[in-house]
């Protein structure tokens, strides 16, 4: 079984987008995106300046994460190693445009389902090259069999300084690159202008001035480069997702609160409960709302639990909110159907407290692991990410049974404790969420996600929600437990889409 991988020679690359092309009419590729493009930028001051370009296109990663977070396997590598993917499967959830650490994935305007290069694999299977290999005027693109000692690109490989893109990744990618200029490898090394040298720039990340390339690199010296082309680009997810966040919050903790409360003694009255596991119910729906919303096929939704990838958070993820929505809808039942604390309706919410407060804890959680999943977007790489969500559901389901305890009786004996634990999780929360302003962060990229959360297109969202996170912290400690529950959700409401927001905003191509 072949290898295939490829070599793009930028000594030979002369600009002139025939790939591009090529590209674009072997696959019907609609205008406004691209499977592959040449992007340019020009280093030097006149009259010394030198325009750079770079082939830019899927990677092939051996470790693709694009294959392992999507729910429903559209994304898959074959066993060659070319990285394809199924447009009749793909629900357009936009995870594997999240997860691809080179911006490598788009949404197909068309067909609503998530595209890139795919190494022309209906070629390869032929014995044809792929289109950009074959119209390429100088040569600059090879591919060959890396199983093959005696193949082009193996000897390339061998004898000459190839390079992959952000091999800190762990990707693995084959696609290699020679003697590409770092600032078009790197992104963010070149100043974004308004305007391209001969296009709109449409270039939908927030604005900010480029930090030059990395410290001690050999393009650290230069004094001047600007991209002179290069396509749009934008976050995959929008509100929806940080919506989702804070309902998947309010969901958890509403019911997980009371049955902990329940296992420790606290015993508010029957009614209070079941507004409690309603309250939980739902928000639950609207977390599902919310997620099918975002999707490009939503009429698709359905195939994260026929068709799942196991790997997939999104796809555990589905699995577990549904199992969670099931309990919660099963103790509705009970309490309704049989009400009374000792009768079988009771008994069986009793059962139900145990595994009811786990899949509340794993509903809170599995986000973290599924931004874990998206490689590509360092600021979500935090290890502590799980606790902060945790603490996240705690705030939030305490602050609304709180808010239900203003209609609902019965929770009298409850609202203590609920108020105890709304102010030690506000606490935790704000610690963590100021802790990204303070606290130096592990990679450039993950530093320049929190710069534009704190201070730049996301800072007026952060500091709303410290702001009204601080005003409920206030007012919950001086016993005015509404207002702050009010100010706590709302605070919670703008970190959440700055954080979610924030952590798209880094060019990643």
């Amino acid at each position: 079984m072949p290898l295939w991988a490829k070599v793009i020679d930028h000594r030979r690359c002369i600009g002139c987008h025939a790939c591009t092309v090529a590209c674009k009419a072997e696959h019907l590729v609609p205008l406004g995106v691209t499977r592959t493009y040449v992007k340019q930028v020009d280093v030097g001051t006149y009259p010394n300046v030198r325009r750079h370009f770079q082939v830019t296109r899927c990677n092939q990663c051996e470790s693709a994460p694009c294959v392992a977070i999507c729910p429903v396997s559209a994304m898959f590598r074959r066993p060659d190693g070319i990285v394809d993917f199924d447009r009749s499967r793909c629900i357009g959830c936009k995870a594997c445009i999240a997860a691809c650490p080179y911006d490598a994935i788009f949404i197909n305007p068309e067909t609503k389902s998530a595209e890139k290069c795919n190494f022309c694999a209906h070629r390869i299977d032929q014995g044809l090259e792929p289109a950009c290999v074959a119209v390429c005027p100088e040569r600059a693109i090879m591919v060959g069999d890396l199983t093959d000692p005696a193949s082009e690109v193996s000897h390339l490989i061998a004898r000459s300084k190839a390079e992959v893109r952000k091999p800190h990744k762990g990707t693995r990618p084959k696609v290699y690159y020679l003697e590409a200029s770092e600032y078009t490898r790197e992104p963010g090394a070149a100043v974004m202008p308004q305007l391209h040298a001969y296009a709109e720039q449409r270039e939908r990340y927030p604005a900010e001035p480029a930090p030059g390339p990395a410290a001690g690199s050999p393009a650290s010296s230069a004094v001047a480069a600007v991209v002179a082309y290069d396509v749009p680009h934008g976050a995959p997810w929008d509100w929806r997702v940080s919506a989702y966040t804070w309902t998947k919050s309010v969901a958890a903790g509403a019911y997980a609160l009371p049955a902990l409360l329940s296992l420790l003694g606290v015993t508010p009255g029957p009614g209070w409960m079941l507004a409690a596991t309603i309250l939980a119910l739902a928000f639950l729906g609207l977390t599902g709302a919310l997620l099918i919303a975002d999707l490009k096929h939503p009429e698709r939704f359905m195939n994260i639990m026929l068709r799942p990838q196991w790997r997939s958070w999104l796809a555990r993820g589905a699995y577990i909110i549904t199992a969670y929505g099931a309990l919660l809808a099963a103790d509705a039942v009970a309490r309704i159907a049989i009400p009374g604390p000792d009768g079988a309706g009771g008994a069986l919410s009793a059962a139900l407290r145990i595994p009811g407060i786990i899949l509340a804890a794993l509903t809170a959680m599995y986000t973290a692991f599924l931004f874990a999943q998206a490689r590509g977007r360092d600021l979500w790489q935090n290890p502590a990410l799980p606790v902060q969500l945790l603490a996240q559901a705690a705030l939030a389901g305490s602050a609304a049974l709180l808010l239900m305890g203003a209609a609902v009786p019965g929770g009298e004996a409850a609202s203590g404790a609920l108020a105890n634990v709304m102010i030690a999780s506000l606490a935790v929360q704000l610690a963590l969420a100021l802790g990204e302003a303070v606290i130096p962060h592990p990679t450039r990229d993950a530093a320049r996600a929190a710069r534009q959360m704190v201070r730049g297109a996301y800072g007026t969202w952060y500091w709303l929600g410290t702001a009204l996170g601080i005003a409920g912290l206030a007012a919950a400690a001086a016993v005015a437990l509404v207002p702050g529950a009010i100010l706590s959700l709302a605070g919670l409401l703008c970190h959440e889409h700055a954080y979610v927001q924030a952590g798209q905003s880094v060019p990643l191509s």
